[in-house]
């Protein structure tokens, strides 16, 4: 495999095999993502691509499932990703998944056609970046797209038949639009119904804007303890019967799993067993 930069792949997508069809992403204007600035975006190659398919099934034996990176492959031509599928179809049958991140900006100029075309043909899961239902942090946080339009991204997904994870970012709001960003961004999750929610918690990232921000004081982050609050008010806000919330970033400071709706409950106690297992006054510790 001939990658180039640095290569990013969701923690469930360990195993899979990376194939590098975009270099880049798409839009790469989020202030707080440190990701793919060493990169200009531009589309590779079909043939390119091909060619590592083929080397991939010479040297692998059984490739299980694949990832298409890198920020944004779904921005890839559709009859170039029909020529892709096609292919892992025939010469790698065992394989049972294929995966890729989607922007909403990529899922909003596909047609709905083409999208069901895509699921049919074997990409069955879209890791789109939510990271909140706030139009204030999503404005503040340069992420190109409206709520509105990530519903409408996300029901797109929906509608087509993919696998949705919805990646949410703990702390987006800092501490002026915390609460903002549990509720409205609960609200927008609720209306995409997707499969499964991926929480992460911001990082900063020195080099990015967002860095420069918070060392001028102007934007103020959360506190761990805070970011548990707040995940609480989110999972609060969220009503989608059979959806699984996770927390399995690195970045996170707690592991969290549930089902919704039935297990709300149990994602509040993992929380407020963290919280007690410290064993701190944690009052001493909210801010809010």
């Amino acid at each position: 495999m001939n990658y180039e930069g640095n290569i990013y792949r969701p923690p469930t997508e360990a195993d899979s095999l990376i194939i590098q069809l975009t270099i880049g992403c798409s839009h790469n204007g989020c202030i707080f993502c440190g990701m793919f600035k060493d990169k200009e975006f531009r589309l590779r190659p079909i043939d390119e691509v091909m060619e590592e398919l083929n080397e991939a099934r010479l040297t692998h034996q059984y490739i299980r499932s694949i990832f298409l990176a890198d920020g944004d492959a779904l921005s890839y031509r559709t009859k170039d990703l029909i020529k892709i599928f096609e292919y892992i179809k025939i010469n790698i049958p065992e394989c049972k998944h294929v995966a890729s991140y989607a922007t909403p900006r990529s899922l909003l100029l596909k047609k709905q056609e083409e999208l069901d075309i895509l699921h049919q043909k074997g990409l069955a899961v879209l890791y789109l970046g939510v990271e909140s239902g706030s139009d204030n942090v999503l404005k503040y946080m340069n992420k190109g797209a409206t709520a509105d339009e990530i519903i409408i991204a996300g029901q797109k997904a929906k509608t087509a038949g993919f696998q949705l994870v919805a990646m949410m970012v703990a702390g987006l709001g800092g501490k002026n639009l915390w609460k903002e960003h549990a509720t409205h961004s609960g609200r927008v999750l609720s209306l995409i119904k997707p499969d499964f929610i991926a929480a992460m918690t911001l990082n900063i990232v020195p080099g990015t804007k967002l860095y420069d921000k918070v060392q001028c004081g102007e934007f103020k982050m959360l506190t761990p303890y805070e970011i548990l609050y707040e995940t609480k008010m989110l999972i609060n806000n969220i009503d989608i019967e059979g959806c699984v919330f996770l927390t399995n970033h690195i970045s996170n400071y707690v592991y969290i799993y549930g089902t919704f709706n039935k297990e709300k409950s149990k994602m509040y106690m993992q929380i407020d067993d963290a919280i007690k297992f410290a064993n701190i006054n944690e009052q001493k510790y909210i801010n809010l």
